[in-house]
């Protein structure tokens, strides 16, 4: 069973939200807040697998609950609800570990992909914020794109198949499976393609994968 929080100001959001996720079996929401502090409240007393967090909250927004929460329980994975155009919190939530990015009036499949992939330790953007996201283009596409291909180039051929499938937003038993390797194997291969790239996550890793061109846009 996957255990979730969460956290939005808004009521019908927040009931919206929990009925999408109310239709999968697998997930129960085991707390609600109508703010960031609260929210870093509850997850604390409720040690939940994933917070689903609006970006705009009183009090605390999700930005600064997802920074309290990596301290506070840093097991809790956190993925972002956001709004269309709030494209520049992303990289602050990044920043802040976030794991997974969701657009409130995306697919409701999404939603719950979403929870699932970011559950067994993958990453998950809504298709639309990767889009957005990391097709921008201008020199500092171009800027990003030869600091991704430098990093991406430290690799070794191994790294580079797991990096692609991880950009996928894969978690590491799916990646063994198409590698045949065993989980075990993925994750040292994972921990060794953070270091190489200095990515905080497996979020910022798929950005570089993407910026390489290691992943299409396309998948």
């Amino acid at each position: 069973m996957i255990r979730v929080l969460l956290a939005d100001d808004e009521l019908m959001i927040r009931a919206g939200v929990k009925a999408i996720l109310a239709t999968d079996p697998g997930v129960e929401v085991v707390a609600e807040a109508g703010d960031g502090r609260e929210a870093v409240e509850l997850a604390r007393a409720h040690r939940p697998d994933i917070a689903l967090l609006d970006i705009r909250m009183p009090r605390m927004d999700g930005l600064a609950a997802a920074a309290e929460m990596r301290k506070a329980v840093p097991e809790t994975a956190v993925v972002m609800l956001t709004t269309f155009g709030e494209d520049a919190y992303v990289a602050k939530a990044l920043a802040e570990g976030a794991a997974g990015f969701l657009l409130k009036s995306g697919d409701p499949r999404e939603l719950i992909a979403g929870v699932k992939a970011v559950a067994e330790g993958g990453a998950y953007f809504s298709p639309t914020i990767a889009k957005r996201v990391i097709s921008r283009v201008g020199p500092e596409r171009l800027e990003r794109t030869e600091r991704a291909l430098a990093l991406v180039s430290g690799l070794t051929d191994r790294e580079r198949d797991v990096l692609g499938l991880l950009g996928q937003g894969l978690p590491n038993a799916e990646i063994g499976r198409r590698l045949f390797l065993v989980e075990g194997t993925v994750k040292a291969h994972v921990s060794a393609i953070l270091v190489k790239l200095g990515a905080p996550n497996r979020v910022r890793a798929a950005i570089i994968a993407y910026e390489a061109g290691v992943v299409e846009e396309g998948e």
